[in-house]
C-alpha cells in the first residue's frame, strides 16, 4: 500500500512538474483557451474586423461601442509579443476569416530584450503580415503605431525607429495602413502626456482610447 501511494506521489509531482513546463512552453495559453472556449459558446461572425496584439488591446473595454459601426473583434492578449501572436494565428486570427486585421504589438518585444534592434522587430512583422497573406490575399492589415509611454520612453528610439520601418513595409504592399497614435499622444515638449494613462504609466485610460479611437475609425472597412 504505501509503495502504490508512493508512486501516486511521485506521478502526481511530475505530472505538476510538466505541468508547468507546459505552460512555460506556450506562454498564455490560459487566455488563448478562453478564447477557444468563448467561441464554441457562440462563434463570432466571419468577415468581422480582428483586433489582435497585446494588452493596449485586451484592455480596451469599450472596444465595440467605441466603433458601433463596424463588428469587432477583440483579440488582444496578455502582454503578447510578436512572436506570441504569431504563435497563435490558427487560435486567435484565420478561425474568424476576417475581412479586416488591426494589429497592435511590438513594444513588448523591446521591453523583453532591450538589446533588439528595430530592424528584428520589422522583421516580426513581416512575417506575421506574410502569414495572413498567405492565407487570404485580399484581407486588409492595418498595424497601430507602437505608443510612447512614460515608462518605456528609454525605449523611444527603437519604437521610433521600427514604427517607421513597418510604415515604410506597409506602403509596398496593398491594402495597408499604417495608424499613426504616436505624434498625437505627444506633449509639446515632445513626451508623452501623462493624462492619457493609468498609473501605471504603461497602460492608458480613456482619454488615451479616445485618441486611438479617432486615429483607428478612419482606416475602419464597412
Amino acid at each position: 500500500m504505501k509503495s502504490i501511494l508512493k508512486s501516486l506521489f511521485v506521478f502526481f509531482i511530475l505530472l505538476q512538474f510538466g505541468s508547468g513546463n507546459f505552460a512555460t512552453a506556450q506562454p498564455f495559453i490560459k487566455e488563448i483557451k478562453a478564447f477557444q472556449t468563448a467561441d464554441s459558446i457562440l462563434m463570432p461572425p466571419s468577415r468581422a474586423i480582428l483586433f489582435a496584439g497585446s494588452s493596449s488591446f485586451r484592455l480596451w473595454k469599450n472596444i465595440e461601442s467605441d466603433f458601433p459601426r463596424h463588428t469587432i473583434i477583440n483579440r488582444g492578449f496578455g502582454g503578447s509579443s510578436l512572436p506570441d501572436v504569431i504563435r497563435y494565428t490558427e487560435e486567435i486570427l484565420f478561425p474568424y476569416n476576417p475581412k479586416q486585421v488591426v494589429i497592435y504589438c511590438g513594444e513588448n518585444d523591446f521591453a523583453a530584450d532591450p538589446t533588439l534592434s528595430s530592424d528584428s522587430v520589422v522583421e516580426r512583422f513581416k512575417t506575421l503580415f506574410q502569414m495572413i497573406r498567405k492565407r487570404n490575399k485580399t484581407t486588409h492589415i492595418a498595424f497601430v503605431s507602437m505608443k510612447p509611454s512614460p515608462s518605456r520612453w528609454k525605449m523611444k528610439d527603437q519604437m521610433i525607429a521600427a514604427n517607421e520601418g513597418i510604415k515604410q513595409y506597409l506602403k509596398s504592399q496593398r491594402r495597408t495602413n499604417y495608424v499613426d497614435v504616436w505624434t498625437p499622444m505627444l506633449a509639446e515638449n515632445g513626451e508623452p502626456m501623462k493624462d492619457l494613462f493609468l498609473s501605471d504609466n504603461l497602460h492608458m485610460n480613456a482619454k488615451g482610447y479616445a485618441i486611438w479611437q479617432k486615429a483607428i475609425e478612419p482606416v475602419l472597412k464597412k
